[in-house]
C-alpha cells in the first residue's frame, strides 16, 4: 500500500496531542499501518477516514472522561441540593461551586500537559472536559425537573438564576473553564520538564 494513502491531518496531529511521548511513534504507527494496510483497502477512503476518526475520539474520550464526569457529578450536586435544602443566601454555595468546578478545570488541563508534555493538550483536555460535563448535565436536568417541579422548587430555581442557568450555565461555562484548564497546563508542562531535567542530570 503505498505511503500516500494517510488519514486525515488534523486527526492524526489531535492523536499524537493526546498521547504520552514515548507512545507517540508506537500507537500513531500501528493505527498508520491498520488504516494503510487493512481498513483502507476493504472499506474506501471516506469510511477509513471515519473509523480513523473514532479511534482518536476514543483516546480523546479516554483522557477527559473522567473530569468530564467529576464537574458534571459538581454541577448536578449542587443543583440536588439546592432542590432538598432550599436557602436564599447562594454566595456560599456558588463560592464552593465556583472553586470546585476551576479545581477540576486545573487538575484536567494540569494532568493532560504532564503526561503529554504539551500545554495545547491541557487545553484541549479542558474543552473536552467541559463539553462532556454540558451534555451530561443537559441531559440529567429535564429528569431533575421531573422529580422536582412542585411550585416552591420553581421559585427557588428563579431565584437561584432560572431556568436558562440551569440549561445555559454548563455550555458557558466551556470557556472560562478551559482559560483555567490552559493555566493548569502550564503548570503540568512545567513540572514535567522540571522532572525531565532533573531524571537527566
Amino acid at each position: 500500500m503505498t505511503n500516500a494513502v494517510v488519514p486525515p491531518a488534523w486527526a492524526e496531529r489531535l492523536l499524537r496531542l493526546l498521547l504520552a511521548p514515548a507512545d507517540r511513534e508506537i500507537v500513531s504507527g500501528d493505527l498508520l499501518e491498520a488504516y494503510r494496510d487493512d481498513v483502507h483497502p476493504a472499506r474506501g477512503r471516506r469510511r477509513a477516514d471515519l473509523w480513523y476518526i473514532r479511534q482518536v475520539a476514543w483516546f480523546a474520550w479516554r483522557a477527559a472522561w473522567l473530569w468530564g464526569a467529576l464537574l458534571a457529578a459538581a454541577v448536578i450536586g449542587r443543583d440536588v441540593l439546592d432542590r432538598l435544602s432550599p436557602t436564599t443566601e447562594f454566595y456560599a454555595r456558588s463560592l464552593v461551586s465556583t472553586y470546585t468546578a476551576i479545581g477540576i478545570f486545573v487538575c484536567a488541563g494540569l494532568m493532560a500537559a504532564w503526561r503529554s508534555h504539551s500545554v495545547a493538550a491541557g487545553t484541549l483536555i479542558g474543552a473536552l472536559t467541559g463539553a462532556f460535563a454540558a451534555v451530561i448535565v443537559e441531559v440529567a436536568s429535564p429528569g431533575q425537573l421531573a422529580i422536582w417541579h412542585d411550585p416552591h422548587t420553581l421559585a427557588m430555581i428563579d431565584a437561584s438564576g432560572g431556568l436558562s442557568e440551569v440549561f445555559f450555565l454548563p455550555l458557558i461555562v466551556i470557556v472560562p473553564g478551559t482559560m483555567c484548564a490552559t493555566i493548569g497546563a502550564v503548570l503540568g508542562r512545567g513540572l514535567a520538564w522540571s522532572m525531565r531535567s532533573r531524571l537527566s542530570d
